[in-house]
């Protein structure tokens, strides 16, 4: 990992996706806080197309049981589908297009992703584990309609939260993987 003189750039360099993630969670109060760093996210004319649904204990059956009938699985009695159950807390992120004649509904949509990637930052960066997944079924009818997304919305997945196994936080913090080169995701402008 490259080591920046900014702690702003280091948060941003040693961000890493956390699949497994421990049972402890930020509260709700934790949440509002780290809010307070997501909520300047670049936003054409400022109309908030985002917001954020959390998920936390009998939440999570209820999502995995509106996955399950998406995609036509049928369980036996006591199964639950485990997926939802990887992290005690789930945060939905969830983007709306609002009519604008200057903002395209695409250009609203990376505001919320830009918002869920903010919040990525600002938990790790408070000491939590994070893993943004998604799936087919994110925004099959019975799943939008568990997290009430109205027709206007898509749901841009979850935010899976946890504590990070200090061992493991220890080992990605030594890890010597190198950056990717910046120089394919740059270019000049083409003239003629």
């Amino acid at each position: 990992m490259k080591n920046f003189d900014d702690p702003v750039l280091d948060a941003m360099a040693s961000r890493r996706s956390v699949s497994k993630v421990g049972p402890r969670t930020p509260s709700d109060e934790e949440l509002a806080q780290l809010l307070a760093a997501v909520t300047p996210v670049a936003d054409h004319k400022a109309l908030r197309p985002w917001r954020l649904v959390l998920l936390r204990g009998e939440d999570r059956r209820v999502l995995g049981e509106a996955l399950d009938a998406a995609a036509g699985v049928e369980r036996g009695p006591g199964e639950m589908n485990p997926k939802p159950c990887r992290a005690e807390l789930l945060i939905a992120v969830v983007a709306r297009g609002i009519e604008h004649e200057k903002v395209p509904v695409w250009e609203q949509h990376a505001t919320a992703a830009g918002a869920a990637h903010l919040l990525e930052l600002a938990l790790w960066q408070a000491g939590w584990g994070v893993m943004w997944r998604s799936g087919m079924h994110a925004n099959a009818p019975q799943v939008r309609a568990a997290h009430g997304v109205r027709d206007d919305e898509l749901l841009m997945g979850w935010l899976y939260v946890g504590d990070v196994d200090p061992a493991l936080r220890e080992r990605m913090g030594a890890s010597s993987k190198p950056p990717l080169d910046p120089a394919p995701f740059l270019g000049r402008f083409p003239r003629s």
